[in-house]
């Protein structure tokens, strides 16, 4: 097959994935597209990119583009990959799908309508820990799932974040902490309830108008026995990062780790505990980009060397990568296809109105 000619769009976070494209053996790296021309510039320098684009309307014109990788702002996401699916482009996108559930829904009607490929470019259903514990599941070693557990905690406190983010709904930021429980429990959540705990800044509340220092849910998994527990928190609550799961089982359970450093528990036989070692999955990538999952790759394509940050989340990031031109060289939805996407990001959005109005039961809209 012809390679994929991808766009990256965005190039802060954007830029890491730039390298991944290029080595990746069915892909080609078309284009980047950023509003900031000198930014555009040192990156396409950087990394010998000759297509530049300031114009989002203008690259997607290009009728040689096959597909865009969006990593811009969160309220551009959803009018960015609408516009590419309308276009006529497969389209991936960093977390957040949306905002509202009704841009979650536009997206899932643009998708089925256009019949091109999307992907929500979720890290946390392809990190190190996320690969293990799936593993575990799949093999029989967990044996039935009885409950669930999620959290993404960040204290984002100090200055220096883009303005958007002060203030921001702890829970419409949640598919980090979702979207490992409803991947391995291979469901969808059907309704939540949630509350709020604390207060942030009265400064920051007054942006969106949500107030709560922590945001804690409950989720009813659709035709499930099983529910799952989602907290996420991201101001004026003091606590080390941490974005995890955990997933209890009958015959093992999987915890991640308390501590940066510690490593997961495995709990085995009757009280068993085991701290595990999560080794990486590398392997299971073509091999010209397999050296993305860890840190440390250098790029001399171009005539140049740079140092590459990879492994970033948990060395997912060409592991996503990897998922999205295959899916489109493939002809299938892709793993975080546009309806398990907004299932995962309704999600969160459900539970924050829960949480504005004190606990009601919010069923999440199919």
């Amino acid at each position: 097959m012809n390679p994929i000619k991808i766009a990256v769009i965005g190039l802060g976070f954007g830029a890491e994935f730039i390298p991944i494209y290029q080595r990746h053996p069915e892909a080609e790296l078309w284009a980047i597209c950023q509003r900031d021309e000198e930014n555009l510039n040192r990156i396409g320098d950087q990394f010998g990119v000759p297509r530049r684009y300031t114009n989002y309307e203008e690259l997607l014109a290009d009728p040689e583009l096959d597909a865009v990788h969006i990593n811009t702002p969160i309220a551009s996401h959803a009018p960015l990959s609408l516009a590419a699916l309308e276009a006529g482009k497969h389209c991936a996108c960093t977390v957040p799908m949306a905002t509202t559930i009704e841009e979650c829904l536009k997206i899932v009607d643009a998708r089925n309508r256009s019949g091109k490929v999307y992907m929500m470019m979720e890290t946390a259903i392809y990190t190190r820990e996320y690969l293990y514990a799936k593993n575990l599941m799949d093999s029989g070693k967990i044996g039935k799932i009885q409950f669930l557990r999620g959290s993404h905690q960040q204290n984002m406190g100090l200055p220096g974040w883009p303005s958007y983010w002060y203030g921001f709904p702890p829970m419409h930021y949640a598919t980090h902490a979702v979207s490992p429980l409803l991947a391995i429990s291979g469901t969808i959540a059907e309704s939540v309830v949630c509350f709020g705990s604390g207060r942030i800044d009265s400064e920051y509340a007054k942006h969106y108008n949500a107030p709560f220092a922590v945001e804690s849910t409950l989720i009813k998994l659709r035709d499930s026995d099983v529910a799952c527990e989602v907290t996420r928190s991201l101001f004026n609550t003091i606590r080390q990062y941490r974005e995890s799961f955990d997933v209890y089982g009958t015959l093992s359970s999987f915890e991640w780790e308390q501590v940066i450093g510690e490593g997961p528990v495995v709990y085995s036989g009757f009280e068993d505990a085991t701290r595990v070692e999560v080794p990486d999955y590398g392997h299971r990538l073509p091999p010209e980009i397999s050296g993305f999952t860890q840190a440390g790759v250098y790029d001399d394509e171009h005539e140049h060397t740079s140092f590459i940050q990879g492994g970033g989340h948990g060395g997912s990031h060409p592991h996503l990568v990897h998922e999205f031109i295959s899916s489109i060289q493939e002809q299938r939805p892709s793993i975080a296809d546009a309806a398990a996407a907004a299932n995962w990001t309704m999600t969160g959005i459900c539970a924050h109105e829960s949480a504005m109005k004190d606990g009601l039961n919010i069923v999440i809209p199919s």
